[in-house]
């Protein structure tokens, strides 16, 4: 049996060659690297002064929204404080017409802290509440001990946090 294929010495160095083409040398490699480093130093650099300004907005807001933040209280109470001065410059004022002017500003008063939802704390009849109320003193009373008995200075809340607590007088107990 005689072969007709004819062996051909392999060629190692096309392979080689071809092999070295594909494969990047070392210091192409160390560029590549350099710049992906430069990029990602630039994208950190990029978003922490990004972030630097967003803090500094936030304190710009915070502070803003400090400042300003009893600015439409203080619109609302303007017209209370309108209502007072015309009473004052009445020159013909009787007891009733005096009487009616507190009352109709008291009203304006009132509409202004429901606006704002400052509510009154009046607790007669109530139970002591510490968080509330603040008691001046104990008293005989037909009630239930630590009932609130009288108020000698009706309190406030703002949405549901105490301004200013009742001050009340509180049954003994018996």
């Amino acid at each position: 049996m005689q072969h007709n294929e004819t062996s051909q010495p392999e060629d190692n160095s096309k392979d080689a060659n071809n092999a070295a083409e594909v494969m990047p040398s070392l210091e192409e490699m160390l560029k590549q690297a350099e710049l992906k480093a430069k990029e990602h130093y630039d994208a950190w650099m990029y978003a922490k002064a990004e972030g630097e300004n967003i803090r500094r907005r936030a304190q710009d807001d915070v502070s803003k929204a400090q400042k300003y933040a009893v600015e439409r209280f203080s619109n609302e109470m303007l017209a209370v404080m309108d209502s007072l001065q015309a009473a004052l410059t009445v020159e013909t004022a009787t007891v009733e017409s005096f009487k009616e002017g507190m009352e109709l500003t008291r009203k304006q008063l009132a509409s202004v802290f429901e606006k704002f939802n400052i509510k009154e704390i009046n607790p007669i009849g109530e139970k002591y509440d510490a968080h509330k109320h603040q008691a001046i003193g104990m008293v005989e009373s037909e009630q239930e001990a630590n009932t609130v008995v009288s108020v000698m200075q009706k309190g406030y809340s703002l949405s549901d946090r105490v301004l200013r607590p009742a001050m009340v007088t509180v049954a003994k107990p018996k």
